[in-house]
């Protein structure tokens, strides 16, 4: 009885303290030497504000490692076993960031001189289409845009492929995105500025939907009694910050305020897939393909001659990249391993997707779903119900690639 009690109280964490891995030092110190000589490098090529960045991106990167904070799995196990648990810390971090844009986009704060602007766009055939493939893709890869990179980062082998999937996907959604922006579309709305309502009032409105969407989750949780998430191991005291897994809901603060700093920092809020676009790009411009004639180029060229240090979402992607790894050596989790054939062949294919997808989307579940949302833009919200749905299609797809959906039979996820 006295287990079943222990068990009961661990399974309603998301964390719980047991014997860690030894720290995996050598690893651990070759990325903190990398972030410095990456960080020199950006500050003395670009400026002070790209460095910035790049530490943000590296606080992200530990985040997201140490909480294991994802988006694909959360999607996955709501649909397949009614798991609430990771929904529950969207909802958070949405309101956290949320309230942080209101005051940033309300006032025009900017801690360097940039008039912040959120991600709000069109609502169209491309954004319904696009968020779709992609919700199937992050399930076939395994990863959405942060959890590829953090992932990438954290040692996962599979996610390297996914990544090379990605950047492909977004270099083919940038060449066919002539075609997507002249299917239908309806003009970009703001729940603040296009509603009248302001961004006090549009800020109300959106934490009524996320407590809306709470207490549904709460209610639903202690009808239905659905297997929650198994909690990561972690430590106690002050090592829990660096080598201890984190609590999902601290995490979740963590990752709105974040997002809220990066929007003052460099007057956009936080995204991803715009650097695989930029990268692909570049990289099959030095086979002589004339990129800078397709429309997604030739609106905005300048990125394509200069260094990929001056890309913003370049160098905050790199410090994602970097903050996971020097997150998971500490952990002593670096471990990369084999790759089954039928998942790597799902990781380049869902990788595809997720690239292509976001591109015509206006981003991923990062610069859609995420930044879309704390924007108070509509196309945020549509893009997480046809995630979900492309989700829910792509639970009866994993399977055939040998990729695993939870068990409402499990006790825990």
């Amino acid at each position: 009885m006295q287990q079943q009690a222990v068990h009961q109280t661990a399974s309603s964490r998301s964390t719980i303290p047991a014997p860690l891995d030894p720290v995996q030092k050598p690893f651990m110190w070759v990325g903190i030497i990398a972030s410095l000589l990456l960080f020199i490098t950006i500050i003395s090529i670009t400026n002070v504000t790209q460095g910035v960045l790049f530490i943000i991106g590296l606080a992200f990167g530990l985040v997201l490692l140490h909480a294991r904070f994802g988006f694909t799995s959360v999607f996955r196990r709501l649909l397949s076993v009614g798991n609430v648990q990771g929904l529950q810390s969207h909802m958070l971090m949405l309101a956290v960031a949320t309230t942080g844009f209101a005051i940033i986009l309300g006032t025009g704060f900017s801690f360097t001189g940039t008039a912040p602007q959120g991600y709000v766009f069109p609502v169209g055939v491309s954004v319904i289409f696009g968020s779709f493939i992609f919700g199937i893709g992050m399930q076939l890869g395994s990863g959405c845009a942060s959890g590829t990179l953090y992932t990438v980062g954290g040692g996962k082998s599979s996610m390297v492929l996914t990544l090379l999937g990605f950047i492909a996907g977004s270099v083919l959604g940038a060449y066919h995105i002539g075609f997507w922006r002249e299917t239908p579309a309806l003009p970009a709305i703001s729940l603040a500025e296009s509603t009248g309502l302001g961004y006090f009032g549009g800020w109300i409105l959106q934490l009524l939907i996320f407590l809306g969407i709470y207490g549904v989750t709460v209610k639903f949780a202690r009808k239905k009694n659905p297997p929650r998430m198994e909690p990561l191991k972690t430590t106690t005291g002050l090592k829990r910050l660096w080598r201890g897994a984190w609590p999902l809901l601290a995490a979740a603060v963590a990752l709105g305020v974040l997002n809220a700093i990066t929007l003052a920092v460099r007057g956009n809020p936080w995204g991803i897939t715009s650097a695989f676009a930029l990268w692909g790009s570049q990289f099959i411009q030095m086979f002589g393909v004339d990129v800078a004639s397709w429309q997604y180029w030739s609106d905005n060229p300048a990125p394509l001659n200069q260094t990929v240090l001056a890309d913003s979402t370049s160098v905050m992607n790199f410090g994602i990249i970097l903050g996971a790894f020097i997150a998971a050596s500490a952990q002593g989790n670096f471990k990369p391993g084999k790759i089954k054939p039928g998942i790597g062949f799902a990781s380049i294919i869902g990788g595809i997707l997720m690239g292509y997808g976001a591109r015509l989307a206006f981003g991923c579940n990062i610069g859609a779903y995420f930044g879309g949302i704390a924007s108070f833009s509509l196309h945020g919200w549509v893009w997480m119900i046809m995630a979900l749905i492309g989700t829910y299609l792509a639970l009866f797809l994993r399977p055939l690639f040998g990729l695993k959906n939870p068990n409402p039979k499990d006790s825990i996820c």
